[in-house]
């Protein structure tokens, strides 16, 4: 590599990660002040343990995740099967839209629409109706992830177990998910850190007692930002990239 694209190279990573870099640093800033160091503290980490708002938020964003993710991985899992294992039938050009298509559209359009939906069929909302968004816009990247590891798997192992007297139940259970366990864990990881890093679409589709940990902070933002911020947005920071780091990690090991 040349010294220009080295260069080009450290630019763009500091333009990427510099701000993310800072906020870390300032949620350890003792003074009250955002943009003034008064020297190393961990007190808004341990404020955040006395702010229940935000507390109660972490929780709603946590299980909202979990939820989601699991969801969006099943229906992901089986996407990707159906569109890798059965060949052509009437319906795949409209499956193949329906699962994708939220990938490519904005997220506030994704949300307006939910909301509309929502309301058309007079559901509440609530934490119900953001699981629901969530696993929706997340179904597709789980589709992606395991449809590229299932295409990467050698059939022969499927066809010597089924030749030896195993039924399609028992060549799945004991052939095809084990070997696409890492893809499928690594799908769930993803959905995971898309819906616990989600603003735009939860704030369409959220209700009372069911505010996220995003729009917590976008709240608290927007009447000034506070090293208790800091340190909330450095913990979610720390939260995403640990999830986006182990699925890449296993989709690297396969």
């Amino acid at each position: 590599m040349s010294g220009f694209l080295r260069a080009v190279l450290a630019l763009g990573l500091t333009f990427l990660y510099a701000p993310i870099l800072v906020l870390a640093v300032y949620s350890f800033n003792a003074s009250n002040l955002v943009t003034v160091w008064g020297g190393f503290s961990t007190r808004w980490y341990t404020a955040l343990l006395s702010n229940e708002p935000l507390i109660a938020a972490a929780w709603v964003s946590l299980r909202v995740a979990v939820l989601a993710g699991a969801i969006a991985t099943v229906l992901g899992t089986l996407t990707a099967l159906a569109l890798g294992r059965h060949g052509r039938f009437r319906t795949r050009k409209l499956l193949t839209g329906l699962a994708f298509a939220p990938m490519v559209m904005p997220e506030v359009i994704i949300g307006l629409s939910l909301l509309l939906l929502f309301v058309g069929v007079g559901l509440d909302r609530g934490i119900l109706t953001i699981v629901i968004a969530h696993a929706t816009f997340c179904t597709g990247f789980v589709a992606v992830v395991v449809g590229a590891r299932l295409r990467g798997l050698d059939r022969v192992l499927e066809e010597a177990a089924a030749d030896l007297g195993a039924g399609p139940v028992r060549v799945f259970a004991t052939i095809t998910l084990p070997l696409l366990a890492p893809a499928i864990l690594a799908g769930f990881l993803l959905a995971f850190t898309l819906s616990l890093d989600d603003l735009v679409i939860a704030s369409f589709v959220s209700g009372p007692g069911a505010t996220t940990l995003p729009m917590r902070l976008y709240s608290q933002v927007r009447l000034g930002v506070n090293p208790e911020i800091n340190a909330a947005s450095t913990l979610l920071v720390l939260a995403v990239t640990v999830a986006v780091l182990a699925a890449s990690r296993l989709t690297a090991r396969r």
